[in-house]
């Protein structure tokens, strides 16, 4: 049996690099995650999360989140990246939804934050709160954005 996270982080980097991999790594550090491995999953909130500060994560851990990034070498360009978890109540599941794109966080936050009213709509099930990350980044030379909802043990 699969473990089912017990806390969330939610966290956000923007940077520049030499390559398109090293602008990621390096936004991946200015959020906090550049030395863990990402474990994509999809957006799911489990029951009686606890929302933290992100933690000190040990190297090299295999770590589950949902995350939305966009990394960019047209110099000026602004991109942004988002993600919104919405909250029905504490014993129930939740939604967490992600967005990058060519824009500022601002039209990134709006995005997630629709998306998550959608996917409550959908369900049938009242939104009762939403907790959201964003940031955005004007490249330079290459850049690399990255907003993530960590999910913890």
């Amino acid at each position: 049996m699969i473990p089912i996270p017990t806390k969330m982080a939610l966290t956000s980097g923007g940077a520049e690099g030499s390559s398109k991999l090293n602008a990621f790594d390096h936004a991946l550090l200015a959020a906090g995650i550049g030395n863990i491995n990402l474990i994509k999953v999809s957006s799911i909130v489990p029951p009686d999360i606890e929302l933290i500060e992100l933690p000190f994560i040990p190297g090299g851990s295999l770590t589950p989140m949902a995350y939305a990034t966009i990394t960019s070498d047209v110099p000026g360009e602004m991109i942004a990246s988002a993600v919104a978890a919405g909250f029905h109540k504490p014993d129930h599941y939740g939604v967490i939804m992600e967005y990058s794109g060519k824009c500022a966080a601002k039209e990134a936050s709006e995005r997630v934050i629709a998306m998550v009213e959608e996917a409550f709509t959908t369900r049938g099930i009242a939104l009762d709160d939403i907790k959201i990350t964003s940031t955005q980044h004007t490249v330079v030379k290459i850049g690399s954005v990255i907003a993530a909802a960590v999910l913890l043990y």
